[in-house]
């Protein structure tokens, strides 16, 4: 398929940004409602901890599957099928999920969420990717920093939803134009080819490049930065820092917000920052971060530095898949899977983890074990840059 022209390509590119914000309601909507599902679902004695938890593990179990089966499909089938079947499978969902009349139709509801918002993981990063084969650190950059946009629109809708009395139903269906309106947008325009006209390289034979295996370590580690502390961000809040249940829910919502303006902030400066530099910063800034906020003896400066960890760390998940797609731009859709399902991989090991420790000692030194991530990331983007 040929490149889409330039005032079309940059369309596209916009798109993709509107659609990583869809993505991020399919990953964001479930947590903010759990207490409110238990009651709606569980009756008078609500739903059990198992029953809540397994929510979010049947959610991720579909984002898994769609990042693995959609990679393979879209270097055969292009990409757009893909991002239309992804907002079909968010638009479907949210109405399920609203109008499900038992937990076990939730929780289909749910898998089919989790299916959509990882196809359109998949699939959103190489189409940006060969939209802006000239700048992919920047466009990759600016389209992750949409996820932590649509991460904070979809808290405060179904917030205020809820608060103007419309309901659980009614904060699904307040969300449902966002997925709706991309499928419209999408339908009329031409999609490009994911990898190179000269033929894409098999994951197989990027699996054997020494610099590739480096590269997606650096995601695993890249994804512990961002998600170990996100997970635990408003419980470190109210339970090591004393602050009220209000300001652990707003300390993830700032978090979310000094994400954005991180990535926003290597869009803006452009080729001005080279990619190697920012990333060895960011890793250096965010240890320090993560270790202030586990152990500075004054809460909000703990809980600052937290949050701003948040603006350090930002650049290194989207800023990793810019320099491998530079280094490999035949890699197409497949490479793109095998980075995503690795930094997915480094979100899930790493929550685990500072809960591990933080139950041997405390969440002060479970979070300080989160900064391990970035300091074992220094030293491998500085070898990525020598090789």
């Amino acid at each position: 398929m040929s490149a889409p022209s330039q005032p079309r390509a940059r369309l596209l590119t916009l798109l993709c940004y509107g659609a990583m914000m869809s993505l991020a309601i399919g990953i964001n909507l479930l947590p903010v409602f759990l207490t409110t599902l238990s009651s709606i679902y569980g009756g008078v004695s609500g739903l059990t901890q198992e029953q809540l938890g397994r929510l979010g593990g049947i959610a991720f179990a579909g984002l898994v599957i769609g990042i693995l089966v959609t990679g393979p499909l879209a270097d055969r089938w292009g990409a757009k099928l893909f991002v239309q079947l992804g907002n079909v499978f968010l638009f479907v969902s949210l109405i399920a999920m609203g109008f499900a009349p038992s937990y076990a139709m939730l929780e289909i509801a749910v898998f089919l969420m989790g299916l959509g918002a990882g196809v359109l993981d998949m699939v959103l990063s190489p189409i940006v990717s060969a939209l802006n084969p000239a700048r992919r650190a920047v466009a990759l950059n600016w389209l992750h920093s949409f996820y932590c946009v649509g991460a904070a629109v979809t808290v405060l809708a179904g917030t205020l939803a809820m608060r103007a009395g419309l309901g659980w139903r009614g904060s699904c269906l307040v969300l449902l134009p966002l997925p709706v309106g991309l499928m419209i947008a999408f339908a009329p325009l031409r999609f490009p080819a994911l990898s190179t006209e000269g033929g894409r390289t098999s994951l197989r034979t990027l699996l054997k490049k020494r610099w590739f295996l480096l590269a997606i370590s650096g995601l695993f580690l890249g994804g512990a930065t961002e998600i170990g502390m996100a997970q635990w961000l408003p419980a470190y809040a109210e339970s090591s820092l004393g602050f009220s249940t209000w300001v652990g829910g707003g300390s993830l919502l700032l978090f979310s917000v000094a994400m954005a303006l991180g990535r926003m902030a290597v869009g803006v400066a452009g080729k001005r920052l080279h990619s190697f530099e920012i990333m060895a910063w960011s890793c250096g800034t965010t240890v320090v971060l993560f270790l202030l906020g586990s152990f500075l003896p004054i809460p909000p400066l703990a809980l600052a530095c937290c949050i701003l960890a948040g603006f350090t760390g930002s650049c290194l998940w989207p800023t990793m898949l810019a320099v491998t797609a530079d280094r490999y731009p035949e890699g197409g859709a497949s490479m793109f899977g095998a980075l995503a399902a690795m930094g997915n991989a480094g979100g899930i090991v790493m929550p685990w983890l500072v809960g591990w420790v933080a139950d041997l000692t405390n969440l002060h030194w479970g979070l300080a074990l989160a900064a391990l991530a970035p300091a074992l990331m220094l030293p491998l983007v500085i070898r990525l840059r020598a090789t």
